[in-house]
């Protein structure tokens, strides 16, 4: 039991790493947290400090949350206790324990994580979100209905009440998360972005 809740502790520091913070400052670019959106993630770093800065904060916050789950699982992880890994390293980019207990969004972590945990339905939402952006885009408005259909992907290609109630609880993070986007979207104020630009 210690020994998982020290793989639940580890995903949440390695989540915690700001990437868009660390990345835009290794390059000499302005705070994202106090330019743009001030969100720490993908879509405000390329905004914000380039396309090069944006796309190694998407590497990064993908990459912890792959990690992060792979990893539980090479070491033997007890199923449960990877979707708590994959929820805990999703939680420390939401609320960085070196960011004062605020942070990014949780879009491009919580799309690692899963990928580590059912590669298919991780690459279906990065297809999802992907199309919504390339037709609409709109960055927050596609993460919305990526995670949006995540439960039902959940529910119909694994029946699994764990990866379901998982699905539930990181859909409700990404949805709060986004509280802004969504009355931005709903006033038609919300910002575009364009990736054939990058």
């Amino acid at each position: 039991m210690e020994f998982y809740l020290l793989g639940v502790v580890g995903a949440y520091l390695l989540g915690s790493i700001p990437f868009g913070v660390v990345v835009s400052r290794f390059f000499g670019k302005d705070d994202l947290r106090t330019h743009g959106s001030h969100n720490i993630g993908f879509t405000n770093a390329l905004r914000v400090s380039g396309k090069t800065v944006g796309i190694l904060t998407l590497i990064g916050d993908l990459g912890k949350g792959t990690v992060a789950t792979v990893v539980a699982g090479l070491m033997g992880f007890p199923w449960l206790w990877i979707l708590v890994i994959g929820f805990s390293v999703i939680l420390g980019h939401v609320f960085s324990v070196f960011l004062r207990f605020k942070g990014g969004k949780g879009v491009a972590t919580a799309l690692g994580a899963i990928i580590g945990i059912h590669p298919l339905i991780g690459w279906l939402l990065v297809g999802v979100w992907l199309g919504a952006v390339l037709v609409f885009g709109y960055s927050s408005g596609g993460a919305l209905l990526a995670f949006g259909v995540f439960p039902f992907l959940v529910y119909f290609l694994t029946f699994d009440l764990y990866f379901c109630l998982f699905s539930l609880g990181v859909m409700a993070i990404i949805f709060i998360s986004h509280k802004e986007n969504i009355l931005r979207l709903i006033q038609g104020t919300e910002s575009k972005i364009r990736l054939f630009s990058i």
